[in-house]
């Protein structure tokens, strides 16, 4: 197997010093050869359903592979706001959710316009112990997007367990750098254009062995267990397994995905977490040598800094991709990074 440093000079070219993968991952070469393909196929009329459709199962198992679950228990999709949403209008109306205060809206939102919920927002640090008896739904990001600390899982999902509380953990900020056990919550969201290097259009839910109760209420002739049986009228049979929550989908991304969750699965989510927090780590020392206070997010890939989020502008003038959120400057970084971009950025800072 090739090492991490020449698999991604085979896959990536970026044009400038590239540290934005919370906001949107670089797409690997393969998966952009056979994007194109599909475009081209498209555009001159040859048939694509059932090449796309296949992209959509092997994407799917290749996920399933990656977060510790059987295939059978994951839905495709393109937004992980859409099932979000679908678990909202699963809740009964007067159930309690608890959510940690400034997280990533698509989780919570769908929970807030519902009008009918108990919305709990707590300190993220706070969630395990506010849970609660009457607390219906525990939703979390596994990783904050706005500033890369990672929620204490394990204490959350013991302290739902004991309240009798579901969870919904948000991966969308952790699979694909971040070891994610889909078993350990009842429910997990995920879009697959950060760490997962996917196109936009990728996104999936995992579920319990049971299917966790949820209404389909997306479902259209994808979801049927004959997609091709149920494209009238009310959909007779449901698909007996998690694919009867799937969206109907955005197929070209899908013909990209699965080449991009190849190369996290070639690379291996360990040897990438490895190196991912070995460049955060390094950032971490030298912006704090240049006298500012990163956020504490031990062992995360994503650093925040406070007091810098308007330097993000100046850095793209000097081809160095990073974000602004919440005020704060936020670098992120994975496979295809190198020492020598931390550098760029920390030299840029300093100038």
């Amino acid at each position: 197997m090739m090492g991490m440093e020449s698999l991604a000079g085979a896959e990536f070219a970026p044009q400038t010093t590239y540290l934005n993968t919370a906001s949107n991952g670089l797409i690997p070469a393969r998966s952009l050869t056979a994007i194109k393909a599909g475009l081209d196929a498209t555009a001159a009329g040859s048939r694509l359903a059932d090449a796309a459709y296949a992209a959509v199962e092997e994407t799917r198992a290749a996920y399933a592979r990656l977060v510790g679950v059987p295939a059978r228990q994951v839905a495709t999709g393109s937004s992980a706001a859409v099932f979000a949403g679908m678990i909202a209008t699963s809740l009964p109306p007067g159930a309690e959710v608890l959510v940690a205060d400034g997280d990533f809206s698509s989780l919570v939102n769908p929970f807030a316009v519902r009008g009918d919920l108990k919305l709990r927002i707590v300190p993220l640090e706070e969630i395990a112990e506010a849970v609660r008896p009457g607390t219906a739904l525990v939703a979390v990001s596994a990783v904050q997007s706005a500033d890369g600390r990672i929620a204490e899982l394990d204490a959350i999902r013991e302290a739902a367990r004991a309240h009798g509380a579901r969870t919904l953990v948000d991966v969308s900020q952790a699979a694909g750098w971040f070891p994610v056990n889909a078993a350990e919550a009842d429910y997990t969201v995920c879009v697959g254009y950060k760490w997962l290097l996917c196109p936009r259009g990728v996104a999936f839910l995992t579920v319990p062995e049971d299917l966790g109760g949820l209404t389909p209420v997306f479902a259209g002739w994808v979801a049927g267990e004959d997609p091709w049986a149920s494209c009238y009228g009310p959909v007779a049979e449901l698909a007996h397994s998690a694919r009867r929550f799937d969206e109907s989908p955005a197929l070209h991304p899908y013909l990209a995905g699965r080449h991009s969750l190849a190369l996290i699965e070639e690379l291996g989510t360990e040897a990438i977490a490895a190196h991912d927090r070995a460049l955060a780590d390094r950032f971490r020392a030298g912006v704090t040598e240049l006298g500012h206070r990163p956020v504490a997010a031990p062992g995360s890939a994503i650093v925040s800094v406070p007091g810098l989020g308007d330097a993000a502008a100046r850095l793209a003038e000097r081809e160095v991709a990073v974000s602004s959120r919440a005020g704060n400057l936020r670098a992120s970084f994975h496979l295809y990074n190198t020492a020598a971009d931390v550098d760029r950025l920390l030299e840029a800072l300093s100038g």
